[in-house]
């Protein structure tokens, strides 16, 4: 029973501890969770459920292991608050993945973004098409900033048909130069006809594309290396 009741003071003093600390960082913390803060937040459960089971740690040592953890993620805040050079380097910066329409193959490889995953994004911003983004940008928390096309922008949609209330979603057939054999056959056409339709841009290679995206009853969508 002792061992219990031991367990159970050092859980509740835990969870106070965190509380306060939580509240002493701030409510941003938690939303703009940054990848050095969710490695921070997992350090810092590892600390505590350590303390919890080992019978050599008491309520002194885990006071003192949560309270030095607490003290850098304060001063870390604390120097990025104060001094605005230090941002860059201790919370990372937002990087413009599509600017103007176009999209910026350089930054998507120095933020480790694959095209997949940047779809997967961009979705989750109600966008399911690259051709109705003008900018987009990918925030210190990974997720996308999304600033569409304005009606007199973006080309006109023929894919919203007002009878049938039928969508057609867009297709990825060609990414970072290669094709997509499966997305192909989906629309029930061939690699012959796809050479066809980048010669009407001008385009002389598929290597030469690092996204195509088909729509039905639209022009090929498409985005140079």
């Amino acid at each position: 029973m002792y061992e219990y009741g031991l367990v159970f003071i050092e859980v509740v003093f835990g969870f106070f501890d965190l509380f306060v600390m939580a509240k002493v960082l701030g409510k941003t913390q938690i939303r703009q969770l940054t990848a050095f803060d969710f490695i921070s937040a997992l350090l810092l459960g590892e600390l505590v459920g350590n303390a919890l089971y080992d019978e050599q740690i008491g309520l002194i040592h885990m006071a003192f292991a949560i309270g030095t953890w607490g003290g850098l993620m304060y001063g870390t805040e604390f120097i990025t608050q104060r001094f605005k050079g230090s941002r860059a380097l201790l919370e990372g910066k937002p990087a413009m993945i599509i600017n103007k329409g176009k999209l910026d193959r350089e930054a998507m490889k120095k933020n480790k973004l694959d095209m997949n995953q940047f779809q997967h994004l961009l979705r989750l911003k109600n966008v399911f098409s690259l051709k109705d983004v003008e900018y987009a940008i990918l925030e210190n928390d990974g997720t996308v900033s999304v600033l569409e096309k304005t009606r007199a922008q973006a080309p006109t949609r023929k894919d919203l048909k007002l009878q049938d209330e039928k969508v057609y979603l867009p297709i990825t057939l060609i990414n970072d130069g290669e094709v997509i054999k499966d997305n192909l056959a989906e629309i029930n056409r061939d690699e012959a006809w796809l050479k066809e339709q980048i010669k009407q841009h001008n385009v002389k290679s598929i290597k030469e594309i690092f996204y195509a995206e088909y729509q039905e009853e639209e022009p090929l969508h498409i985005q140079l290396m």
